[in-house]
């Protein structure tokens, strides 16, 4: 439809400039001694149009000519670009599909051609991280920043995810400290360093980024507390061989991250170390917090004050009345007092509750001391055979 347009413009202007030369009678004189031309004046501006024409086409023609060469060496170059940028494309799409051995391949030919060769030597660098070729991993993450500094972050966060593939927990923790002095701390290098640190066994470190990342909603409830647990348990096993330093540790423990896990490896280094009031001080205090059916059994394990223990255990009882575990300590309880019927009332009541070879055991224990032999090996037969049936 434009070039219809054009057509009948063109004609339209042809009719115009005939009607218009209709009616000019101009001339042109041209004078040069000793000749002279007289012509009209349309022909002399159809000549003047003319020469103009054939004038711009030759000098553009001329132009077109010159410029040829250059033309081709930017459309090559242009092919060259695109196909570069179609490679680096492929090494992407194959990183993303797990085919390392064609992301490499691909990755290299990128690098080479100079399309993104930070980046491209980057993806590289992660491809031959996961086909675990080492050596080829560290040659493709020294050119990464040789070509575009821009990558120095992407560089770092990978050297320290090969470091810690391949548990090398300290040169990754140096590393992570390189990044945050270049980038600051971020979400995915907090989470490599918590790996790194807890690793390298640095659980105080440990305690501070889940602390952090929990706080920043990245890292889920469960999986922090369980980390903040772990990491205070070696804590104090660290502090086990000394009481004021283990004392002193457990108070420093925020109120909401105590755990019964926590308090039960906290009084077995205070059992071991004879320190049993401090035990029995610290089960307590974790089973109003929290009840722990295996805290409670170790509540029966520790000396001293054992007619205070029994107090406490049967205000226990009031809440906790179908506890196995509350029922056997109470009944253990009672047998070092000598306490023969309430023992085995509690025992008994355990056993119905749940029937274990600890409890028969017990009984079987408590059914000697009274000069009860027969009882005594039928709980024992009864231990057997729970034993064998477990």
């Amino acid at each position: 439809m434009r070039g219809l347009l054009w057509v009948l413009a063109l004609f339209a202007l042809a009719v115009g400039l005939s009607l218009a030369m209709r009616f000019n009678d101009g001339y042109v004189l041209v004078v040069l001694p000793p000749w002279r031309a007289e012509v009209s004046l349309n022909l002399a501006l159809a000549v003047l149009f003319g020469g103009f024409v054939l004038l711009y086409a030759a000098l553009r023609t001329i132009s077109l000519t010159l410029g040829l060469p250059a033309r081709v060496r930017a459309y090559r170059e242009s092919r060259r670009k695109e196909k570069a940028a179609a490679v680096f494309e492929d090494a992407v799409r194959l990183l993303f599909e797990g085919r390392f051995g064609h992301a490499l391949k691909k990755a290299a030919e990128a690098h080479d051609a100079g399309e993104a060769p930070g980046l491209a030597a980057l993806i590289a660098a992660r491809a031959a991280q996961r086909m675990r070729e080492s050596a080829k991993q560290e040659a493709w993450l020294d050119r990464a920043t040789q070509h575009d500094a821009r990558t120095e972050a992407a560089r770092l966060m990978l050297e320290a995810e090969m470091y810690l593939d391949a548990r090398r927990f300290a040169e990754a923790i140096v590393v992570l400290e390189r990044l945050q002095q270049l980038s600051g701390r971020h979400i995915a290098a907090l989470r490599l360093e918590l790996r790194a640190q807890q690793g390298a066994g640095n659980w105080n470190e440990v305690l501070r980024l889940a602390r952090q990342l929990e706080k920043r909603d990245a890292l889920p409830g469960e999986a922090a507390r369980e980390l903040i647990v772990r990491a205070h348990c070696e804590n104090i096993a660290l502090q086990a061989g000394d009481v004021g330093l283990l004392l002193a540790y457990l108070r420093e423990v925020p109120e909401r991250e105590h755990h019964p896990r926590l308090a039960r490896e906290a009084v077995r280094c205070l059992t071991a170390l004879g320190a049993h009031a401090s035990a029995r001080l610290i089960i307590e205090a974790q089973l109003t917090r929290e009840w722990d059916s295996e805290l409670v059994a170790r509540y029966g394990d520790a000396d001293g004050d054992v007619p205070a223990r029994i107090a406490t255990a049967e205000r226990w009882l009031a809440e906790h009345p179908r506890d196995a575990a509350l029922m056997m300590t109470l009944g253990r309880l009672c047998v070092r007092q000598q306490l023969w019927g309430k023992a085995q009332s509690y025992l008994e009541a355990a056993m119905s509750i749940e029937d274990t070879p600890a409890v028969r055991l017990a009984l079987a224990s408590l059914a000697e001391q009274l000069d009860r032999q027969g009882e005594a090996d039928r709980h024992y037969r009864a231990a057997a055979q729970l034993s064998v049936s477990a």
